[in-house]
């Protein structure tokens, strides 16, 4: 097979053409490349010799194009400058090595950051880049390696799954141990503030549903607030503004540092689970296959800790 070759002028006196053309000055053209005017001008002289044109006219006060160098000049500036970009956007990634991975602010807030440091400490060349929400994303549209997406095993297709969720009220250790006030029982709760997430797509979490599962009738709590983030809604409880629907395992590190306890035993499994979606990019990427690897050994260690078996449920 022959080789083909592009018959293209030489680099160097392209760049100070590019330079020279750009100021309309030799002088400032040497200035902005580091070389003495008398380079320039050879190298402009070398370029024209290549092309057998005229590229400058020289006048006693002034440096114009000619019509020749102004073709030229529009040529080259889009060539140099697509050059520069590539060559930017290659270097740029062969120094950065990033994970990016979506999944809900209740997860990110409450699970993954809380953790996120032993990853980062083990692998400090890694940037991890968290994106959390509730909308799902495709992937390689978005040019995201992961996903943990919190969904119903029905509805997870080929993800696999980390964990499931149990669901118990939780609440801080001041409003505990409240004498006036004694949570012994479920029914006890008719004497406290309940905190209710308002979110359409989060209607299982809905304290209803958790007082039916158990046997007991319409309960009347002293008061609701209301909130729409998961997160926010735990901050309140720990803070002891009133009893939440505490979710396994997102909350079971408040439970371990005391900030939270869980007054009742009796808690019911989620019809949801958490699960672990890739790009079809992500596989081939080593920083990314680390992560997934230090996810698993984290996951695993909550079906070995205290608390509610999150993977006996469905």
């Amino acid at each position: 097979m022959r080789s083909t070759r592009y018959d293209i002028p030489p680099l160097d006196p392209l760049l100070a053409f590019e330079a020279a053309a750009r100021n309309l000055s030799f002088t400032k053209a040497a200035s902005e490349l580091f070389l003495t005017q008398s380079a320039v001008s050879r190298q402009i002289q070398t370029l024209e010799e290549s092309l057998g044109v005229k590229l400058f006219e020289r006048r006693p006060r002034a440096l114009l194009l000619t019509e020749a160098g102004q073709s030229l000049y529009r040529v080259s500036q889009e060539v140099l400058q697509r050059l520069h970009d590539s060559a930017r956007k290659l270097r740029g990634a062969a120094e950065v090595r990033a994970v990016t991975l979506t999944t809900t602010p209740g997860l990110a807030a409450l699970w993954l950051i809380p953790r996120l440091a032993r990853f980062t400490g083990a692998h400090p060349g890694v940037d991890v880049r968290i994106s959390a929400g509730n909308e799902i994303v495709s992937l390689d549209r978005a040019g995201v390696d992961l996903a943990i997406r919190y969904t119903q095993s029905d509805r997870a297709g080929n993800a696999r799954k980390l964990f499931g969720e149990t669901v118990l009220p939780v609440c801080s250790p001041e409003l505990a141990r409240d004498r006036a006030r004694p949570l012994a029982e479920p029914v006890d709760l008719r004497h406290h503030v309940l905190l209710q997430l308002d979110d359409p797509r989060a209607a299982w979490l809905d304290w209803q549903l958790w007082f039916h599962a158990l046997g007991i009738e319409e309960l009347q709590p002293a008061a609701k607030l209301h909130f729409s983030h998961y997160d926010q809604l735990i901050q309140a409880a720990v803070s002891g503004q009133g009893v939440a629907l505490g979710r396994h395992p997102l909350v079971r590190g408040l439970l371990r540092e005391g900030k939270l306890v869980a007054p009742f035993k009796q808690d019911v499994c989620s019809s949801r689970a958490y699960f672990l979606v890739e790009s079809s990019a992500a596989r081939s990427k080593p920083e990314v296959r680390a992560f997934i690897a230090w996810l698993l050994e984290e996951t695993e260690k909550e079906t070995l800790g205290d608390g509610p078996n999150t993977n006996a449920c469905p």
